[in-house]
This record gives structure tokens, sequence and C-alpha cells, in this order.
């Protein structure tokens, strides 16, 4: 643990917390996550054979669009005016599967970390919507922030 947990009041209450005094720098974040599912299945997705259409890009446009909403989904974000968000989707095939890894970057006054995570969860949540008619038994797992970079509290990166 780093601190105190700065969402809640003197009484335990839910709050936004105040950045404005906070000194706006470039704060960047990675998140990932991944998708498992039958070869079969990762196969039918790389060849664009899909019924719903192009799976790695749509699921790319999808987390982009959700990291640009994530102060509407998480009741005490901030909206940030995004500099960046990228989304790259990788087939492992020792998964076998896809590996989603995003990125989302502002020049602002609080970090970034939940609009990565959201662009990452809701790829790999494309993903399996787009593939569920094949392959009901995929599985997404591994969504973690892998590294973050900015603000006060300084650089995090996880271990591998």
């Amino acid at each position: 643990m780093t601190g105190a947990l700065t969402h809640l009041g003197a009484q335990g209450e839910a709050n936004m917390v105040d950045v404005g005094e906070k000194e706006e720098t470039t704060r960047t974040a990675i998140a990932e996550g991944s998708v498992s599912m039958q070869p079969g299945t990762l196969t039918m997705i790389l060849a664009g054979d899909a019924k719903k259409g192009d799976v790695l890009g749509t699921a790319r446009i999808a987390g982009i669009m959700a990291a640009k909403k994530t102060h509407e989904l998480i009741p005490l974000c901030h909206p940030l005016l995004l500099t960046k968000v990228s989304v790259d989707v990788e087939p492992d095939h020792d998964l076998p599967g896809l590996r989603v890894t995003a990125l989302a970057r502002v020049t602002g006054k609080t970090g970034v970390e939940m609009e990565a995570l959201t662009a990452a969860s809701v790829a790999c949540l494309t993903i399996y919507d787009m593939a569920k008619a094949v392959d009901r038994a995929m599985v997404i797992s591994g969504i973690r922030l892998v590294e973050k970079t900015g603000g006060k509290s300084g650089d995090y990166k996880a271990a591998p």
C-alpha cells in the first residue's frame, strides 16, 4: 500500500478528489489483458472470417472509444482531455488467444491509469462479443496496469 484512499472523505463517504492545485504533467499509463480461446477461434479471427467482421480492428476502436468515456463509466474519475490512446491486439499462439495492450496519455493534473485499464478491458470484451458465437468458453484474464509515468506519486512498473 502506498497511502490513504483518496476517494474517501473523513466519514467514509465517496468523493471526487480535488486536483485543482496539482501540477500539470505529462502522464502515461499502459495496461494489458488477454483473451484465451480455442485454436480454431484464433485461426478464424486472424483469417478475418468472423461473421461479425474485423475482430481486431473493432476491438482497437472499442478500446479507444472506451478510454475516452472512462469518466462516464467509473463514478469518481475526472474527465480528461486525452492526448493519445492506442490499443494493440496481438496473437499469442501459446495461449492460444489474443493479447491486448492499451496506452493512454494526457498532459494534466491527474493520471490515466483508469483510461488505459478501461481501454484494455473493453477491447477484450469486444473480442469476446465478436467471437462468442463460435467459442463461448473464451476467458478474459490478466487485466492489469503494466506501467505508469508522471505525476506526484512517481513512476510504476509491474513485475513481469
